[in-house]
């Protein structure tokens, strides 16, 4: 028996014989064409992006059908790139100068634009690089006169492992024949775990190298809950997963039965739990697991992957379509949250960054650009007409900061009252505290502001000066880490003193041994990913205050992140046993 761990990415787990994808069959060779004779290879390179982005737009309409618009849209921004002018242009030009083959020229540009993805400080764009292969495949495909039809020919339920799978691959993979699947690249934030994701298939990404080590038929176990990749498992392990399997089917048959009870603890304190979504189409999973409002509406799909910003209209319907899905209940829209080292419209190609994490991004990109910010501030204000919105500034460091954004968001309420456009003069306006300096100044921030969203998954990487996507320090990440706690803590008592709500909308909120800990650190407000809601709610409503309080007030007197973590698990195994079962 060998167990891999990776990045898990789908949850769930999945049993059966090991079905390994051979890597993409069209081999480009280095082959050049005759002199003069270009004209006819770009016209070649011209039919394959026609037919390419004609299959991608067709990929896209089945994606829409079965899983949705917003997972559609993957589809329609490759088809965007295949037609971008600009990567047409590389290649021609690679043609007409050096005499390349349209497939070598392909090639060539595309690993420069990998290779460039791969230098970027910053784990969600180089995430992106399964994108630009998915684009490499369609096209040397259609170059080559060839379809991929591998995963089409499955007839039995099988795991799938390979390389690495195109966000078009698993799109369309059939959920009767593929049980789970595992990859040896990957991470998190790619399009192919947010389909995995969607599609409900356990998944593990981000392996290693493991392929080499498993045959195909050999008995595979991929558990999406954990990260795990066993194989060819002893007959304890196997038995103890498939009794998780059938524990999973109960548990969750508990859950949805939770879907319309409040959030409240045995002793009758009423816990809000709100989720967080991606985009406006996620508000029906809001709906469906119970939750009392969107804690965090991530604004970034509007500008990501496109060539001019999204209009003020743009903005506004898409909070709109929010608010008609979820009428009443409060909805927190984030301002852009996006670094300067990103590739969209907002990009500064001024701006050369060798630490994009500690640079021009988010409020400070916003600042930087104020016509950008002032369209999605009349867009979020103009929506306040018509339900709860609320309206949150991410990665503010100092108080200066806060001041310049509040300063341009009434000179656009008198702007728009000139124009007598109805919006919310009293709209609630609060400040992510993701950074150290937001949080030691949180007395300050809280005299500014309406609410605070403690955003746990930066606060704990600035805090510890710790990247989790890097393996090499990742073991330092720890939502478990006492300076963490107490940062929180602090915060948590600055905002009661100053008499303004607080929430935590990053991952802790999602996992019911932290969710413990800070409803006893005070928190009233929890914000998680709509699938974990259920969970979380579970747990609310099987404690009393005073036993949150009680281990809160004992972890905030431990040094270490591993005694944490473990007294925390014991608790929630007292508490909630088939939480930690599963």
């Amino acid at each position: 028996m060998e167990i891999k761990r990776g990045v898990a990415v789908s949850p769930g787990v999945a049993i059966g014989p090991a079905w390994i994808l051979d890597r993409e069959e069209v081999n480009v060779r280095q082959r050049f064409i005759a002199t003069g004779t270009y004209p006819q290879e770009i016209e070649r390179l011209d039919r394959a992006i026609e037919a390419a982005a004609r299959e991608a737009r067709e990929v896209q309409r089945v994606v829409a059908d079965r899983l949705g618009e917003q997972y559609g849209a993957i589809f329609g921004a490759h088809a965007a790139l295949i037609e971008d002018p600009r990567l047409r242009q590389e290649i021609a030009s690679e043609i007409r100068y050096h005499s390349y083959t349209a497939e070598q020229a392909l090639d060539r540009v595309i690993r420069r634009r990998l290779r460039a993805l791969a230098s970027l400080n910053d784990r969600i764009i180089a995430d992106r690089q399964s994108d630009l292969r998915d684009i490499e495949k369609r096209l040397l495909r259609q170059l080559a006169g060839q379809r991929h039809e591998q995963l089409q020919k499955l007839t039995e339920p099988v795991v799938l492992l390979a390389h690495d799978l195109t966000p078009s691959e698993t799109a369309q993979l059939d959920r009767q024949h593929i049980l789970g699947f595992a990859t040896e690249v990957g991470g998190r934030t790619s399009h192919t775990a947010i389909v995995a994701n969607a599609l409900g298939i356990p998944a593990v990404v981000g392996l290693g190298m493991f392929l080499t080590d498993v045959s195909g038929g050999d008995l595979v176990i991929v558990d999406g809950n954990r990260g795990v990749v066993i194989l060819d498992p002893d007959e304890e392990t196997l038995q103890h997963y498939r009794r998780i399997q059938q524990a999973q089917v109960g548990h969750e048959r508990e859950l949805d039965e939770l879907r319309n009870l409040p959030a409240v603890t045995r002793d009758g304190v009423r816990i809000y739990l709100l989720g967080n979504i991606e985009f406006p189409e996620e508000a029906a999973q809001i709906l469906e697991r119970g939750a009392d409002g969107v804690g965090l509406y991530r604004t970034e799909f509007l500008y990501l992957g496109r060539k001019e910003d999204p209009t003020e209209q743009e903005h506004f319907e898409a909070y709109l379509k929010v608010l008609r899905q979820l009428p009443g209940k409060p909805i927190v829209i984030r301002t852009l949250d996006v670094g300067a080292d990103k590739f969209s419209s907002v990009t500064d190609p001024e701006i050369q960054e060798r630490n994009p994490f500690l640079g021009v991004r988010s409020l400070r990109l916003c600042l930087r650009n104020k016509n950008l910010f002032r369209v999605q501030l009349r867009a979020i204000l103009r929506a306040s007409a018509y339900g709860d919105i609320r309206i949150m500034f991410p990665m503010v460091s100092t108080i200066s900061e806060l001041r310049e954004a509040k300063l341009l968001l009434y000179d656009v309420m008198e702007e728009l009252s000139e124009e007598k456009v109805p919006f919310n003069h009293r709209i609630p306006v609060g400040t992510m505290i993701e950074v150290p300096s937001a949080a030691l100044m949180a007395e300050g921030l809280a005299k500014e502001v309406d609410f605070f969203s403690i955003g746990t998954n930066d606060l704990i990487q600035y805090v510890l000066a710790a990247d989790r996507t890097n393996e090499n320090v990742a073991y330092l990440y720890s939502a478990s880490d006492p300076a963490v706690l107490r940062l929180i803590d602090h915060v948590v008592r600055a905002a009661e003193r100053a008499g303004i709500s607080v929430n935590v909308c990053g991952e802790m909120s999602a996992e019911p041994m932290y969710a413990f800990v800070l409803i006893g650190l005070g928190l009233r407000q929890l914000s998680a990913a709509p699938h974990a809601i259920p969970e979380v709610k579970r747990l609310v409503r099987s404690i009393t205050i005073e036993e949150a309080r009680r281990a809160a007030e004992t972890v905030l007197q431990m040094e270490t992140a591993q005694d944490i973590t473990t007294y925390l698990r014991d608790q929630i195994r007292r508490i909630l046993p088939e939480a930690l079962a599963i």
